[in-house]
């Protein structure tokens, strides 16, 4: 804990058992499968002047949608290799609308770890699964998560789980150690609340992004490891150049007593509220 509030990241290995990776991958696969892409169908990026902003990433918020890779289309519009190697990421409800996803989320180990270093009403906002494609899994930029997941004050914390082991040649998580302790670059923003097609980034600072391996450092894990994110840190992965993919779970909480504004992208309908990690517990 002390290492997570000097630098801003903690790994555990060994969080998440061989059962719980195999449960998630398996799930993974399972919708990968059975998804049916739409006449335009979205592709994820972490850019600011090419993020999705369409009607179907902002209803992910409470679905389970896949999103393509950059390069995944060649010039005429189809895809360029199978559909199952052309996935970026599922997301953004798994941890309530999946079993195997919930199941892990809700068990009561994040809800522990959450605590530990003081975040104590977690609540559960976001999740994804992360492909990481061989010789194809894009970069995901420089970024704070605190920019897509905004609360006053800022809160949410990111729980990275390896599904598979990581390393600096399938694209491993990098982080500026110290960094949440720099200000908030920018926020991303619905265009109005009632607005279900334009999002925009709002500059706040103007300081410089850190740069692998300069001021970066590589976090390579083996398969069930966590890695916990602060809201403000810097992180960054890179394109992943190996035989190998690189898949991981992602979820993202938030303090139920801060303030979480209309203007984020991510808004859950009312019949769909947010859960606290610990609820089943409580129950």
């Amino acid at each position: 804990m002390d290492q997570y509030h000097r630098d801003g990241f903690v790994v555990v290995e060994g969080f998440a058992t061989d059962d719980d990776c195999a449960a998630m991958r398996a799930a993974a696969d399972r919708i990968v499968d059975d998804f049916v892409p739409a006449e335009r169908p979205t592709v994820f990026t972490t850019g600011a002047a090419r993020q999705a902003a369409n009607r179907e990433f902002l209803d992910s918020a409470s679905a389970v949608t896949c999103f393509y890779e950059e390069g995944a289309f060649s010039s005429d519009g189809q895809l360029a290799q199978e559909k199952s190697r052309s996935i970026n990421k599922i997301g953004h409800a798994l941890h309530d609308l999946e079993p195997a996803f919930r199941d892990f989320t809700y068990s009561g180990d994040l809800a522990a770890m959450a605590n530990d270093i003081g975040l104590s009403n977690a609540l559960a906002l976001q999740s994804m699964y992360i492909f990481k494609q061989p010789h194809f899994g894009g970069e995901v930029t420089c970024h704070q998560d605190a920019t897509f997941l905004y609360t006053e004050p800022m809160s949410v914390v990111g729980f990275w789980v390896a599904i598979e082991a990581a390393d600096t040649t399938n694209g491993c998580l990098w982080a500026q150690p110290g960094g949440h302790r720099s200000a908030l670059r920018s926020v991303f923003k619905r265009s109005s609340p009632s607005n279900d097609d334009g999002t925009y980034f709002e500059q706040l600072d103007d300081t410089p992004w850190p740069v692998a391996p300069d001021d970066l450092v590589a976090l390579p894990v083996p398969a069930g490891s966590l890695v916990v994110l602060h809201g403000l840190l810097p992180h960054w992965s890179d394109v992943n150049r190996s035989p190998r993919s690189r898949h991981a779970y992602s979820v993202h909480c938030i303090d139920a007593t801060t303030e979480y504004p209309a203007f984020n992208w991510l808004q859950r309908p009312a019949e769909m509220p947010l859960r606290r990690l610990d609820h089943l517990l409580a129950a």
